[in-house]
């Protein structure tokens, strides 16, 4: 199932979504449900991208809206050094696809390169990792891939041959985006780093009681072990429990963080049934 597919069937059996909040969704017809989706990881951080929004809406004010470099020390400098913070010092390249963003990665340093996931691979000391793909963990981001260079490591030949020597094309496929957005999704990078020091084990394993019936669980995300051919029939089944999963069997549904253990109860007295043909 396809994440529009998904969101159709949210609006046909629901009504619109009138407001977002945390991991909820609240729909017309007065039903509020559990998000696990979360914009496939997009939205790990609540809906309303914590205060991220309000940086967008500041800069947007202020008419920063052009093509024109809006910071003294050039362009993505205040990302890249939320960036830094989060993994090493390091140069930014944005891309609108993870494809090019992994290409890319591989271009830099093709035996040292990774997908950050947070809180998902703890004991990897990414100071040392040359290339970071970051999905940002803010709403409404779906076309942006952040790629995180090591400017110490080995691909710094590289980039000195990009961005000083000039004798080198940008990675194939590099984008610039509007100085509002660059300020929400800095400001969700500092949230992330906020947050990777609050939630922890403790905060997802009290689900478990229900949860690793259907999933296996690793940090918050949750891995399907229901079989691929009755998977559609279980996101249905969940939409019935007032509970929206990951549509894609390939990728994890993510604990609701803050959500009381009692929004899996429909779900724990309505158990899936795999039926397949």
């Amino acid at each position: 199932m396809k994440k529009n597919d998904l969101y159709e069937e949210i609006f046909r059996r629901f009504g619109a979504v009138t407001r977002a909040r945390n991991c909820f969704l609240y729909t017309k017809k007065g039903v509020r449900l559990t998000d696990l989706f979360q914009e496939n990881g997009r939205a790990i951080l609540g809906w309303e991208g914590g205060n991220s929004f309000t940086f967008l809406k500041n800069t947007l004010n202020r008419g920063q809206v052009g093509g024109f470099i809006t910071e003294d020390k050039g362009r993505n400098y205040r990302l890249e050094k939320a960036v830094s913070q989060l993994l090493s010092e390091r140069k930014v390249f944005i891309f609108s696809n993870k494809k090019d963003a992994v290409a890319a990665g591989l271009f830099f340093s093709d035996n040292n390169s990774s997908v950050w996931k947070p809180w998902l691979q703890e004991n990897i000391d990414w100071s040392k990792i040359d290339s970071v793909i970051i999905q940002p963990p803010l709403p409404w981001t779906d076309s942006i891939y952040i790629l995180a260079v090591k400017t110490d490591g080995a691909a710094k030949e590289k980039l000195d041959n990009i961005l000083i020597k000039k004798t080198q094309s940008l990675p194939s496929g590099t984008i610039d985006i509007p100085f509002a957005l660059e300020a929400a999704i800095t400001k969700s990078i500092y949230n992330m780093i906020a947050e990777l020091k609050v939630r922890e084990e403790k905060n997802w394993f009290i689900y478990d009681p229900v949860l690793t019936k259907y999933w296996t669980r690793k940090g918050p995300y949750l891995y399907p072990k229901i079989p691929q051919e009755a998977y559609d029939a279980f996101v249905l089944h969940c939409l019935e429990c007032e509970l929206v999963i990951n549509p894609d069997y390939n990728a994890p549904s993510i604990i609701p963080f803050g959500a009381d253990k009692g929004v899996f109860t429909k779900l724990k007295n309505n158990p899936f049934i795999p039926t397949i043909k």
